[in-house]
């Protein structure tokens, strides 16, 4: 159930919500391809902006809707065990993983990230 706060008012809805947002994302990247850059973007941004945890959990979802991760798994030569735990809550993946993984996501997806200041 989501809470929803009316902004004139101090009274509180109660809204059902249909589909689970997270299932609702990747059901739409795995059926575009243009708005699947959108979210691996989103991810690098947030980790380079210091938000480690947000930018891991957005490469999650990108990873289970995409390739998954025994594919990553293969393409990296990192167990897929140890992929989950990098990118569950309490995951810390050295920087040598995390962009050996990010370098593999823009290959199967066929794009080019660039940081401009």
């Amino acid at each position: 159930m989501g809470k929803y706060m009316l902004p004139s008012a101090e009274q509180e809805w109660t809204v059902a919500l249909t589909r689970d947002f997270r299932e609702t994302v990747q059901a739409r990247v795995r059926g575009d391809a243009r708005f699947r850059r959108g979210p691996l973007s989103d991810a690098v941004e947030a980790l380079l902006a210091g938000e480690a945890a947000l930018g891991r959990e957005i490469l999650r979802d990108f990873i289970n809707a995409t390739l998954g991760f025994p594919a990553l798994a293969e393409k990296t030569g990192i167990h897929v065990k140890t992929l989950h735990q990098m990118f569950g809550p309490k995951g810390n993946p050295t920087a040598t993983n995390l962009f050996n993984i990010i370098a593999c996501l823009k290959e199967h997806e066929g794009v080019r990230l660039q940081v401009v200041a």
